[in-house]
């Protein structure tokens, strides 16, 4: 998986919404990667459609998983804003690569009705010492491959169970470590 980056520049303070475009771009790079080293190992997505809703479903995993981690660590505030800061971010990249990929269209309305649909359905799992559960990786891979329903993928499930999840958590966790409690608001 690549480097993720939470060194600042400059020194001094940081905003919530600095530690959430940094989050929110991390986001997005660590749903690339998973999305290429799917690639790379033989699923096929199809088309820009397909890629687009699965990097949706990454994306809500790892936003769900951010919040989660800080979960406690911040006031109830402090974590609604920052996590709204970073979802904000996310639905304007999403909304600029879809415009890209796909053609004109309402495409951020959407993907925030789509994160906030799973940030209600994540809500039922357990995360018993901040790591999600089996029914929590289960739920997602079988988002995943839902998404790619379309294509001729027989193992999805089991490559994100096994392979990808564990990655995306280890990553999203070091991150949120290192953005969000740098410093505070």
């Amino acid at each position: 998986m690549a480097l993720i980056k939470t060194r600042w520049r400059k020194k001094g303070a940081r905003t919530l919404a600095d530690r959430a475009g940094v989050i929110g771009a991390n986001v997005w790079k660590i749903s690339l990667e998973i999305f290429k080293h799917m690639e790379k190992e033989g699923f096929r997505f199809g088309s820009d459609r397909l890629v687009t809703d699965v990097l949706a479903e990454f994306i809500a995993f790892l936003v769900q998983l951010a919040d989660r981690a800080v979960y406690g660590k911040l006031s109830e505030a402090d974590r609604a804003t920052l996590i709204g800061e970073v979802a904000g971010h996310l639905a304007v990249t999403m909304e600029n690569n879809q415009l890209d990929l796909l053609g004109p269209g309402e495409y951020r309305k959407p993907f925030i009705a789509l994160l906030n649909a799973r940030f209600g359905e994540y809500a039922g799992f357990e995360c018993p010492g901040g790591e999600p559960g089996y029914p929590c990786v289960r739920f997602f891979a079988t988002k995943v491959s839902d998404a790619m329903a379309s294509s001729d993928n027989k193992w999805v499930v089991e490559q994100i169970m096994d392979i990808e999840a564990p990655e995306m958590v280890r990553v999203i966790r070091k991150l949120v470590d290192q953005a969000a409690n740098t410093a505070s608001p």
